[in-house]
């Protein structure tokens, strides 16, 4: 007989999941909360869709962090060749951007998530949505709320895939940790960081760009580009600090607004203002700064910039900014927390429910941003898939 395995959550890791489950022969039905699947994938796809990076692996995997010597063996297991291969499988071809991240050529999750579903449904994986897991029965039944009441399955095996706490309109919202033993709390990650601009500065300036800067806090440092909010900054190069500012906070950013110039050169242009010439117009004229990049100067330093062109060259290159902490869990990208390695075996399966497996977000991992998110999702998901079947003699 045909053995059964209930896959509850609809993301990328329930959804490779339940493509492995398939694969190996067993009868699998989703159960999504939400009233379609994917609703965060399609979320991310809004970006281009970054499925993955082309560093080579022994890097890729030092961005997971603390968490590196858990995700490890599934990653590469799974690594990233695999997943551009299963979505040019899926008629999606991909590329390698100049930063090494690698997208879809459509810049879309659309297009590859109909697709996926198309392969689904030819495996004969049934998806079910609206149906809201509340937990287990008095029979160790799984139990859901459905817009026609209270059901209950009892499947040969389940994987549980349902996300972490970030963006919860979109789905993942944390309220399944109650119900499971081993969980951490739930915290924002690759997300916006709190400043107080002044008033004068945040109405002026908010939502323009900061190009080609360096970030630092502590021993972390990254590059890229950030926008002004009216909270603080947000955009790539902020969201690879986040976590170090998340744990120190309050804290003090240090900004490199010319990362690729050194303090002598910058020291050797800034050495001829005219006389009688401002800090902000000498600062225009011989490095091109924009009237952002001069005024949070003055928000780093105060109202009157030093004209010396030592003291001046290196405010620019660490000008800085007391950050007070980030934004919550609802502007959060992903978050850190769940699951944590103690309460799942090698296989994550959970050690207080035998049969009960769990992969992506809800596992306690964080990493930034630029495919190592979507890497270890999918990685877990066929992880504990693969786990599922050994367990079932598969």
């Amino acid at each position: 007989m045909t053995k059964t395995a209930a896959v509850v959550g609809a993301g990328p890791a329930g959804l490779i999941a339940a493509e492995t489950l398939a694969r190996a022969g067993l009868a699998v039905t989703v159960y999504e909360k939400m009233p379609s699947v994917g609703r965060k994938f399609l979320m991310a796809g809004r970006g281009g869709l970054n499925l993955t990076h082309s560093e080579d692996l022994p890097r890729f995997l030092g961005r997971y962090g603390a968490a590196e010597a858990w995700l490890a063996p599934m990653v590469a297991a799974y690594p990233p060749a695999e997943l551009v291969a299963w979505a040019e499988g899926l008629g999606q071809p991909t590329f390698k951007g100049s930063s090494g991240r690698v997208f879809p050529k459509t810049l879309k999750a659309s297009p590859l998530l109909r697709a996926w579903l198309r392969r689904l449904a030819e495996l004969g994986v049934v998806v079910r949505t609206r149906h809201d897991w509340t937990g287990w029965n008095a029979e160790g039944a799984l139990t859901f709320r459905t817009p026609e009441g209270e059901i209950a399955v009892t499947p040969d095996a389940t994987l549980l895939a349902l996300g972490g706490a970030s963006w919860p309109k979109l789905g993942p919202d944390g309220a399944w940790a109650d119900r499971l033993a081993g969980v951490a709390p739930f915290r924002p990650a690759n997300v916006g960081v709190d400043v107080a601009w002044s008033a004068i500065f945040r109405d002026r300036f908010e939502g323009q760009p900061l190009k080609n800067v360096a970030l630092s806090v502590g021993e972390e440092t990254s590059r890229g580009d950030a926008v002004v909010t009216r909270y603080g900054l947000e955009g790539g190069a902020v969201y690879a600090i986040a976590a170090a500012v998340r744990d120190a906070a309050p804290t003090t950013v240090t900004v490199d607004l010319r990362p690729d110039q050194t303090i002598p050169k910058l020291t050797d242009r800034l050495a001829r203002p005219k006389k009688g010439e401002s800090a902000a117009n000498h600062l225009r004229k011989a490095l091109n700064l924009s009237p952002l990049e001069v005024n949070l100067l003055r928000e780093a330093f105060g109202k009157d910039l030093p004209i010396a062109p030592g003291p001046l060259a290196r405010l620019i290159k660490a000008a800085p900014l007391t950050v007070t902490g980030v934004q919550g869990l609802v502007r959060a990208i992903s978050s850190a927390g769940g699951l944590t390695r103690e309460a799942v075996d090698e296989t994550l399966m959970l050690r207080d429910r035998p049969g009960v497996f769990a992969a992506g977000e809800m596992l306690d991992w964080e990493a930034p941003t630029g495919g190592y998110l979507l890497q270890a999702s999918f990685a877990t998901g066929v992880a504990a898939a693969k786990g599922l079947l050994s367990r079932l003699g598969y």
